[in-house]
């Protein structure tokens, strides 16, 4: 089970390691991935912007207005359905919502709006941006989606746009690193992780290059069209002890079980028996709605989409199961129904592990948005 490629390590990769580093093992073990929409739609804007600043206007008039929308728009919906095409080929996905699209161009559009306050330029309706205006900006683009490595290639990232930044005088005050987010802006600041993720493409930037301007880092927040600084001192000598104590192995690394683990999100649960321990021994286990839980199923009614279940509890450390005698009727709908019915076509009798289900009702609820995967916990001694 151990990953084969050369280790590195990313920012998202070492704050998985600090959150759990069970987590982060199991992220390398090559276990079915999983999507979001989110991340596609997050995905889908972030590439068609590099594209937008990647296109070829030598053969326009630089007064020509009136052409952003629909190029713009054109890039976005090519992105759009490749991240569609790469979502339902993913094996763990939930429903693909198209009416999502209409969030891409908003986030898109404001993606647009910081490259023009980056030359300058606010409040501009982008029918009137010329192709003077976007090539003034492309000028300023040194690299889109570039892949920063440290010269040993221990640490590495993955960068969105590096921008040179100019003076009034028009003169190099130094780069840019714009990190595109889709997600919730900041409230006062950056968060501790994303700051820190920022500050590694900074530093793996000006370790390359000795004789580079200053660097500043900033994630541009495409939902409100603001900009973040990342701020604090370099970040490089801790990363690479992440580095050390990352490297692979064929024993799990020791979870650290709480609730930013156990207690939130995972894609590992299926094949973690940490997090049921933790939650049995809180006594939260089976409760409340978007919760984790195993089971044995005991009968299902095709035409009716219900399930009779038992829960199930610890019996040891490693993952093996109890049944308790609480039974329970789950409602099964959407691609949770989909992917419930694929596993017992399967043949699969054993313990089920169903995340992210409806808990806090008679009746459960396992919908479109849920995990629903056998039971394969990964024992401490590396064995399932």
């Amino acid at each position: 089970m151990v990953e084969e490629r050369k280790h590195s390590l990313s920012p998202s990769a070492w704050n998985r390691y600090e959150t759990c580093p069970r987590m982060y093992w199991l992220s390398r073990q090559g276990l079915p991935k999983k999507t979001g929409m989110a991340a596609s739609l997050g995905t889908a804007v972030h590439a068609s912007i590099e594209d937008l600043l990647q296109i070829d206007l030598s053969q326009r008039e630089p007064a020509e207005s009136n052409w952003m929308f629909e190029k713009a728009d054109q890039l976005l919906r090519n992105r759009w359905e490749e991240e569609k095409r790469l979502f339902h080929e993913t094996p763990r996905h939930p429903n693909w919502k198209e009416e999502k699209y209409k969030e891409a161009q908003k986030q898109q559009k404001g993606a647009i709006n910081m490259l023009l306050d980056h030359v300058g330029v606010q409040g501009l309706a982008h029918e009137r941006i010329t192709i003077a205006l976007w090539k003034k900006i492309q000028s300023l683009v040194i690299a889109v989606e570039g892949e920063l490595v440290t010269k040993d290639g221990h640490l590495m990232g993955r960068l969105d746009l590096l921008l040179a930044d100019v003076g009034d005088d028009g003169n190099l005050k130094g780069w840019l690193v714009a990190d595109l987010k889709t997600g919730k802006p900041p409230q006062g600041k950056l968060k501790p992780e994303v700051n820190r993720q920022l500050r590694m493409y900074r530093d793996i930037l000006l370790s390359n290059n000795e004789k580079a301007p200053p660097v500043q880092a900033q994630g541009w927040y495409t939902d409100t069209s603001s900009k973040w600084d990342a701020i604090g001192e370099n970040v490089l000598e801790a990363a690479y002890e992440a580095w050390k104590a990352t490297q692979p192995s064929e024993t799990p690394l020791p979870p650290t079980p709480g609730q930013a683990s156990c207690g939130g999100f995972c894609d590992w649960k299926a094949w973690c028996p940490h997090w049921w321990n933790w939650r049995h021994q809180n006594k939260s286990l089976h409760k409340g709605d978007f919760a984790d839980g195993v089971v044995v199923l005991h009968q299902y009614d095709e035409g009716k989409s219900i399930a009779t279940v038992e829960e199930c509890i610890p019996a040891t450390e490693s993952g093996n199961v109890e049944p308790t005698g609480q039974m329970r009727n789950v409602t099964f709908d959407g691609r949770g129904k989909v992917v419930f019915e694929e596993l017992l076509d399967a043949g699969h009798q054993g313990p089920i592990f169903l995340g992210s289900a409806m808990m806090s009702r008679d009746v459960w609820r396992v919908g479109s948005w849920c995990d629903v995967l056998p039971w394969s916990p990964i024992a401490d001694s590396g064995m399932p």
